[in-house]
């Protein structure tokens, strides 16, 4: 098969083709004959040559950036202070912190005693100097040694300072080693824990701790307790037989409850336990109940306790889409009251609890907001009038609590930051309103935040609906239109893509590229209405979305095809790859990383990881024939077929447990097999890591400097 370059010259670069080898499957009374089924077992060296040769024929396909890549990495490289710190945070009796050292792909966390119990001021730390008393934690660098890939899972200290629980993954399956050392002496102890879920929690005396393990299809739905010292075999704590479940553990914010969150993507029950007694049995708060979400917290509240309770409950034959807040006397749960009503224009996200605050997280307008109660200011049970939202002077911006470990905070950490300031972690004196400057992230080579701009524009969609669209560019790019641009999108579980600052985009925005979120419906940008209105029987909103998106920014003179690329990764990637096969002659290049792009297939069999959780997602075509009729409709490798799609990168890692390398292989295959356009379609693989790609610090610059070259070319913002 001959190809085209970016040029349009032609080239001898040969497409691996792959063999066709018909699978039939049949559901609901239709037939589907699938060709490339076999690329799904990795134990199968023919799969795994196939893989290789799609790097290969990829590698030889982008060599011409090679120079290109080198001096995005070096930018990246030049622009970052590689011997950094974290802002310390206080817990206990000590500041805890993060290093960063020149040269070292992992982070490093130590911690330094306090200096008196009325110390809340950070201490300053040196990039080169050790701090007195500074002792280290974790080295991950010497953790990683020996391994291609490395992810710190669970990094928790008990709370007498004495204890460490840290897991570790060097495959890149999220299945971890659980670890304990004795901080007083340094030692490992010799308890093992294999194939644990990420996280972990200690008890209040220290001697347990709880952590998770998961089933065959990679959902956490076990509870265990270990015995620090004692040997013997572990507890189970907690078992969910229901496969729509996951399990998650932590604590409260006071640490005087353990906590088991149990949730399917639309119903929710939490169970506590008081710290203090960890061989007690854990109570659920609010029952469980079909199609209701909460979540609880533990406050006190003029001396009493109670459980803070976010919920999307009916009261009065209303449902609470966008989520309210009652509270509870934790001694007496069936005697809850109204604290925060629900309102369809503030989507209530969560309620965080400190011994003289509550902080309210929410958003409204397409951005997330905070605002704060002061206990010590309100006589009796606060209501909203006595939230007071700190407010920022950029139209579009993020802002959300920081580390505040400690329940008695004088002062409370925020974290601020957009799409031209570099992030910022503030400390805020509720009393008095005044912001203390802890950190800004540092930005080498004379960044100044005045030569960029970021503006909202609002895109129809074809139903009329306004997509809020943020965009960030270079001011001088303005009177350049129409310009190189690349639109992002996600779209999906209700997550939503924030304003946020990045050091590698600056790369991209300085060769006069304008950089667009479209906030499409399915994500959370707008409310739970805006989520509700792009998934299952409507997420087709979410590609129609997108498209009109694009379009508008080539019809306002932003863009033109030939100058835009669309980029998504994961559900993002399924987005990427509906929209090649809905408007192919939109882009002129298409960057899809760890794309759910099979998904009707791998929604259909409930053995494979997350399956059935995810049927709450996108509806259960195994069992509803109408819901199979719209996947399929829709599925990006059902309806791919002989037309020009444009250059297509693919990105994807072969131990990814969420979405499997399988769906991008096959993607790739199909599209090779039948594309009229002669334009590359590229398949990457990293063949030692998982879901979110290489680990390592420069590595992942690396890997960024090859999407971000890619980007550059078929926008047309850089030459070859």
């Amino acid at each position: 098969m001959t190809e085209q370059n970016p040029a349009g010259e032609s080239t001898d670069v040969q497409v691996p083709t792959a063999k066709k080898v018909p699978v039939e499957r049949t559901h609901h009374g239709d037939v589907v004959t699938d060709q490339y089924e076999w690329l799904r077992d990795k134990d199968d060296p023919e799969v795994i040559a196939f893989l290789e040769a799609q790097n290969a024929y990829t590698a030889a396909h982008t060599d011409q950036l090679d120079g290109l890549r080198k001096q995005i990495f070096a930018e990246i490289k030049g622009r970052t202070k590689e011997t950094d710190m974290s802002v310390p945070s206080r817990r206990g009796r000590y500041w805890y912190f993060g290093r960063t050292q020149e040269g070292k792909q992992y982070g490093i966390r130590c911690r330094c005693p306090i200096r008196s119990d009325d110390d809340w001021t950070p201490p300053e730390i040196a990039d080169d100097a050790p701090l007195p008393g500074e002792e280290i934690l974790l080295d991950a660098n010497v953790e990683a040694q020996g391994h291609e890939f490395f992810s710190l899972g669970a990094l928790t200290v008990s709370d007498d300072g004495n204890w460490l629980a840290f897991s570790t993954d060097v495959v890149g399956d999220e299945r971890y080693t659980l670890r304990f050392k004795d901080l007083r002496s340094g030692e490992l102890l010799d308890e093992v824990i294999e194939g644990t879920a990420g996280g972990a929690v200690w008890s209040t005396d220290a001697r347990h701790v709880f952590y998770q393990t998961v089933d065959e299809a990679w959902r956490p739905d076990t509870v265990w307790r270990h015995d620090i010292g004692v040997g013997g075999d572990d507890v189970t704590v907690f078992h969910e037989p229901d496969e729509r479940y996951w399990v998650g553990m932590g604590t409260t914010h006071s640490d005087r409850y353990l906590v088991i969150g149990v949730g399917s993507k639309i119903t929710s029950e939490v169970y506590v336990l008081p710290a203090d007694d960890p061989t007690g049995e854990f109570r659920s708060v609010a029952g469980r109940v079909e199609g209701v979400e909460y979540s609880a917290e533990h406050a006190v509240i003029g001396g009493e306790d109670y459980f803070v309770i976010v919920h999307n409950e009916v009261r009065d034959g209303v449902k609470a889409e966008n989520f309210a807040i009652d509270i509870a006397p934790v001694d007496d749960l069936s005697a809850r009251r109204e604290l925060i009503a629900h309102d369809p224009d503030r989507r209530i996200e969560d309620l965080d609890a400190f011994a003289d605050y509550l902080v309210l997280s929410y958003r409204s307008g397409a951005l997330p907001r905070i605002a704060i109660a002061d206990l010590r200011r309100v006589q009796g049970i606060p209501t909203i009038d006595d939230f007071v939202e700190p407010h920022f002077d950029q139209e579009l911006y993020s802002v959300g609590l920081g580390g505040n470990p400690e329940w008695s905070t004088p002062r409370l950490r925020i974290g601020y930051g957009s799409f031209v300031e570099p992030t910022e972690i503030l400390d805020l004196d509720v009393a008095t309103g005044e912001r203390t400057l802890l950190k800004r992230q540092v930005v080498l080579g004379g960044y100044d935040a005045s030569e960029y701009e970021q503006t909202r524009l609002w895109a129809p969609a074809a139903d009329g609906t306004a997509i809020p669209l943020s965009v960030v560019r270079r001011r001088e790019t303005d009177a350049n239109r129409p310009a190189p641009l690349l639109i992002y999108g996600y779209g999906s579980y209700e997550t939503s893509i924030d304003p946020s600052f990045s050091v590698s985009r600056l790369s991209m925005l300085d060769r006069g590229v304008v950089f667009v979120l479209a906030h499409v419906r399915g994500g959370g940008e707008m409310g739970r209405y805006w989520y509700e209105n792009g998934k299952t029987l409507t997420k087709k909103n979410t590609f129609t979305d997108f498209v009109d998106a694009a379009r508008y920014l080539v019809d306002e003179g932003w863009t033109t095809p030939q100058q835009l690329v669309a980029e998504g990764g994961s559900a993002g990637g399924l987005l990427m790859g509906a929209v090649a096969n809905l408007a192919p002659e939109l882009f002129n290049g298409i960057l899809a990383a760890v794309p759910f792009v099979d998904a009707l297939n791998s929604i259909l069999d409930p053995s494979l990881p997350l399956t059935v959780i995810e049927w709450d997602e996108w509806g259960d075509p195994l069992h509803d024939a109408d819901v199979y009729a719209y996947m399929k409709s829709y599925t990006p490798y059902e309806n791919v077929t002989a037309a020009p799609y444009p250059p297509i990168l693919a990105l994807t890692s072969l131990n990814d447990t969420r979405v499997l390398f399988t769906e991008a292989a096959k993607w790739v295959a199909k599209l090779q097999d039948v594309s009229t356009s002669g334009n590359p379609i590229l398949l990457k693989t990293e063949m030692s890591a998982g879901h979110g790609g290489v680990s390592g610090r420069y590595k992942q610059w690396e890997e960024i400097a090859f999407e971000l070259a890619w980007i550059l070319q078929q926008t047309g913002a850089v030459s070859e």
